[in-house]
């Protein structure tokens, strides 16, 4: 009988090369003319119709009654995780790579200990080794996505210039190809934004709200509403919302039935198996199977500058990982000492106060 680690082990690959497909699916969506408006307006109306009628099935008793204010709420989530997220991610992947966009998300982590050390929701403490670990490995990641934004670098495979191309024509195209490269990063920096924002902001929401995939929906459907507002004025051609060929709609299906449905279903079950912590810790696996895909698939370039940053970046999520870890893990037995404490104290001081026998 196969153990519960071993299944683990095996959701988890799974889960990475699910994320690493919808890195590849994405480009090659951008790459046939998908409009970077329609496909996530597609993308969410499947998520939408995936999770609604679970959500509304499985947690009928845990669902708290609606209010403006969850409403709101709901609305500002969507802005954070969904329409500025997904946004920012194709206006990144359209002008990078899939391998750079991967390699950058693995900064969130450490963007989102500095939003949530902002607003008091995250202790800092670098005193202690954890609290300098997570210190650390923010600066590491923030300095690691900075080195992929502002220095491209050399090609790590060399390619020739083309002979009918001459000198000042190649250098144009190649300062055209440096300025969209920046761009790009810049749009996934807006992106891991956007996504550790969306991390903070649905922490408190969720002890008002404590259901998941109900909460997720409701994010799905106000998001497809802003996605929709914004197509109104950019997307004003029905061409552009038509599909026209079976990889235009397996790209579509894709984003919706794997990257919302199976991803968000393999991930919560992973999150209760093995704890957020285990399941981050695969993360950089993800950037990995995109460098390979991307560059089997797609035919994707590697320069030492993204090599270097997203180094820096994995280094960053380890150590901020490990700082967690230990800090929770100091947390618990300095209550349990303080638990140790009070006991004996109570029982000392039950001691001290019980009435002295006359009887010798």
């Amino acid at each position: 009988m196969v153990s519960v680690k071993t299944k683990l082990l095996v959701a988890l690959l799974v889960l990475q090369l699910c994320y690493a497909g919808t890195h590849i699916v994405s480009r090659v969506a951008l790459n046939i003319g998908v409009s970077k408006v329609v496909y996530p307006v597609y993308r969410n109306l499947i998520a939408l119709l995936l999770l609604g009628p679970a959500a509304y099935i499985l947690e009928k008793k845990e669902r708290p009654p609606l209010t403006f204010s969850l409403l709101v709420q709901f609305f500002l989530l969507a802005s954070l995780g969904i329409t500025a997220n997904q946004g920012f991610y194709l206006l990144g992947l359209y002008y990078a790579s899939p391998t750079f966009a991967s390699a950058m998300q693995n900064s969130v982590a450490a963007i989102t200990f500095v939003m949530a050390s902002a607003v008091r929701l995250e202790k800092v403490d670098i005193s202690r080794r954890y609290g300098m670990a997570k210190v650390l490995g923010t600066i590491a990641s923030i300095g690691g996505a900075t080195i992929i934004t502002l220095y491209k670098g050399p090609p790590l495979l060399h390619h020739h210039p083309h002979p009918q191309l001459g000198n000042s024509l190649e250098e144009d195209i190649n300062s055209s190809k440096m300025q969209n490269w920046t761009w790009g990063c810049i749009y996934l920096v807006g992106h891991c934004l956007s996504w550790a924002g969306w991390m903070v902001l649905q922490a408190p929401v969720l002890r008002h709200y404590p259901a998941k995939l109900s909460l997720t929906s409701f994010t799905c459907f106000f998001g497809l509403i802003q996605f929709l507002i914004i197509a109104a004025f950019v997307e004003t051609n029905p061409e552009l919302w038509k599909i026209q060929s079976g990889e235009e709609l397996f790209t579509i299906l894709y984003a919706g039935v794997v990257a919302a449905g199976i991803v968000f279903s393999l991930q919560t079950w992973c999150i209760q198996k093995g704890g957020p912590v285990f399941v981050a810790v695969f993360q950089p696996m993800q950037t990995l199977l995109v460098a390979a895909m991307a560059s089997l698939i797609l035919g994707d370039q590697l320069y030492v500058g993204g090599i270097i940053g997203a180094a820096l970046i994995m280094v960053g999520l380890y150590l901020v990982l490990w700082g967690k870890t230990e800090e929770k893990r100091a947390g618990s037995q300095d209550q349990e000492q303080t638990l140790t404490k009070h006991l004996i104290d109570t029982e000392s001081r039950d001691r001290d106060d019980a009435p002295e026998s006359d009887i010798p």
